[in-house]
């Protein structure tokens, strides 16, 4: 059967191909030529006559839409040689289609009418139309909920918690309307928390939904069948070439005997895939194996040795940045992990190595980094040279560090010219609680730096270094569980930082300018240049100073589009912040006001217009990304 569009357009074009072969010269017979406007409306005439019928709802907005979409009626409308026979038998079938459709929304005792007009072959070639009105009546109410479970959770004790919860977090419970598609994600969801924790194997045993269509009410039934408990067993390794098994297990850091959870096994998942080792890490429970001894399958695919990534970049901090990064992933011999990058932008030219171990059982290594830089920041050149070697341990929420480090650093200025070096003992712990990453709408941050060394040369002192690194977000809304996603995106949230730095010395003690302190910049005082905060001497050079002080505040809102949140955010801000050499001489700068934030693939896209009131000016700052 030919589509009747195909042949509206073929008869379309033929009229517009004979019109052009018996015109002949324009001037001669301007009427036998159609204008392309004139077969355009032809056509689109031919195409709406070639319809056997239209379809008409008269119900309510939404229930009118998702009809139109669902009704079998819609797709016998292109048929061309439906009789009006054919189309009664249609006829008589869309009131029953109809009532089933009205039945998954949830309104089980609808008023349903449907008539026809016109008639085939009708003179005039008036078109037959299909009306249907709609009277849904009350919807159906959830009036019980009743959630049951076997297997092995029933009568677990240390299960109680898992089944709480999911009884907690059902979506359909007494008192809500019921629909099919509500209906089938409340046992979805349900399912899905099942699995996720020490029942993989969990499914749905039994269901009912009983529905009173004289009451207009619905009682749910609902059994959950978990199967045996499960608990991780060894690791099948597959794909390794160059690295020992040994790798993937410390780094996976899945202990055999512990019980099953999807959110540890795919955090080893992204555990491996971080380390750089891999390019691709694929982990699965073998669920044909003995519960009580799983093996979790492993298939990775090794990333090459050595890999050379160079970028571009611009900030409004830095201006344009050129940079060059070579990784060894095991170097011969030790087989350690070198990192080496070359960086150049509008203040900085610096040149860095790190050699990192593999990590040991506890998921720490070694760690051996140099670093040559050349810098301008306030209002003083700084050249330095930086050894550090030491142990550190990354994970998920809390990363550590101890290590000996060794700096270098001149610093020159109108009048200015010191070299300063000192080798100190440091130790640095950081803490991310954050509800989710790299978007979060509450938790906090805390990273907190201690250091104590010895200033070498001619006069030797002792110091001690301290930061502090804080971030605090607070939800603003004070919605129930159940609403409280959506209700956090519109109220919004408000974001606290603060930066505290010491540095603790005689006052002639001559410390290298890289263990002082500046602020300014994104992620400190915006309104003022990146780094541009510092101390003032008494010839008026701004440089590092022995104490910093800095905070921030933050509203950020979403910005809704049709009542419903963006990717788009709005956000208003001060910040305060100062740089001296004593804690008396502390003069705070100031800057004020207001942003747009974008949930971009690669983590948050910042972009703020600042006013610095101490420099009465505007400032301009943009950043990608969500760190601490």
């Amino acid at each position: 059967m030919s589509k009747p569009w195909g042949r509206a357009l073929l008869r379309a074009w033929a009229l517009v191909a004979c019109a052009i072969c018996a015109s002949g010269p324009v001037q001669a017979q301007p009427a036998a030529v159609a204008t392309a406007p004139e077969a355009a409306a032809s056509a689109a005439s031919e195409i709406a006559n070639a319809m056997a019928f239209a379809v008409e709802v008269e119900a309510p907005k939404a229930i009118q839409a998702y009809l139109l979409r669902h009704l079998d009626l819609m797709r016998y409308r292109a048929l061309p040689d439906l009789d009006d026979t054919e189309l009664e038998r249609l006829q008589i079938a869309a009131e029953r289609n109809t009532r089933d459709l009205l039945g998954t929304l949830g309104y089980f005792s609808p008023v349903i009418e449907i008539t026809r007009s016109g008639v085939a072959g009708e003179p005039g070639g008036a078109q037959r139309t299909v009306r249907i009105d709609v009277q849904p009546g009350p919807p159906t109410m959830v009036t019980e909920a009743a959630l049951g479970f076997s297997g092995a959770i029933a009568e677990d004790l240390q299960a109680a918690g898992q089944r709480a919860e999911i009884s907690r977090r059902w979506t359909l419970p007494a008192g809500k309307t019921f629909t099919q598609e509500g209906w089938d994600d409340a046992k979805t969801q349900a399912l899905r928390q099942l699995a996720a924790r020490r029942y993989p194997m969990g499914r749905i045993a039994a269901s009912r939904a009983e529905i009173d269509p004289q009451e207009n009410t619905a009682r749910l039934g609902v059994t959950l069948d978990s199967g045996p408990l499960y608990r991780f067993g060894e690791l099948k390794i597959s794909g390794l070439a160059r690295y020992d098994p040994e790798l993937v297990e410390r780094i996976a850091r899945l202990k055999p005997g512990t019980e099953y959870d999807q959110t540890s096994l795919l955090e080893a998942q992204q555990r491996l895939q971080d380390s750089g080792y891999f390019n691709s890490v694929v982990m699965e429970l073998d669920p044909s194996a003995d519960p009580q001894s799983a093996p979790v399958l492993v298939t990775v695919r090794e990333a090459v040795r050595n890999r050379l990534q160079l970028g571009v970049g611009v900030s409004t901090d830095s201006g344009l940045r050129l940079s060059a990064e070579h990784t060894n992933l095991q170097l011969p011999l030790i087989g350690w992990r070198a990192d080496s990058k070359l960086l150049l932008d509008g203040d900085t030219r610096s040149i860095e190595s790190e050699l990192l171990s593999q990590p040991d059982d506890g998921n720490w290594r070694w760690s051996v980094l140099g670093r040559l830089k050349n810098e301008d920041v306030a209002s003083v050149k700084v050249r330095s040279q930086m050894l550090r070697a030491g142990r550190l341990q990354q994970g998920e929420r809390i990363d550590r560090n101890y290590y000996l480090q060794y700096d270098r650093a001149t610093t020159t200025a109108t009048g200015l010219n010191e070299t300063a070096q000192a080798i100190s003992a440091n130790y640095a712990w950081t803490q991310r609680s954050f509800d989710r990453l790299p978007y979060p709408t509450g938790g906090y941050g805390l990273g907190v730096e201690l250091g104590g060394g010895l200033t070498l040369g001619s006069q030797r002192d002792p110091f001690f270094r301290t930061r502090l690194n804080w971030l605090g977000i607070w939800s603003l809304d004070r919605s129930s569980d159940a609403d409280k996603a959506a209700s956090t995106a519109r109220a919004g949230r408000i974001a606290l930082r603060l930066q505290a730095g010491a540095v603790l010395a005689k006052d002639s003690a001559d410390i290298p300018s890289t263990q002082l302190f500046l602020a300014g910049g994104d992620a400190s005082v915006r309104g003022y240049g990146y780094q541009s905060i510092g101390a003032t001497e008494a010839n008026g050079v701004v440089a590092p100073g022995r104490y910093l002080a800095v905070a921030s505040v933050e509203w950020q809102r979403p910005i809704l589009v049709d009542g419903l949140p963006s990717p788009w955010e709005s956000t208003v801000f001060i910040d305060a912040g100062s740089v001296a050499d004593k804690t008396s001489q502390f003069k705070v700068k100031v800057g004020i006001g207001a942003g747009v934030r974008y949930r971009s693939p690669v983590g948050p896209l910042q972009l703020d217009l600042a006013y610095g009131v101490d420099k009465k000016a505007l400032r301009l700052h943009l950043s990608v990304g969500f760190t601490f």
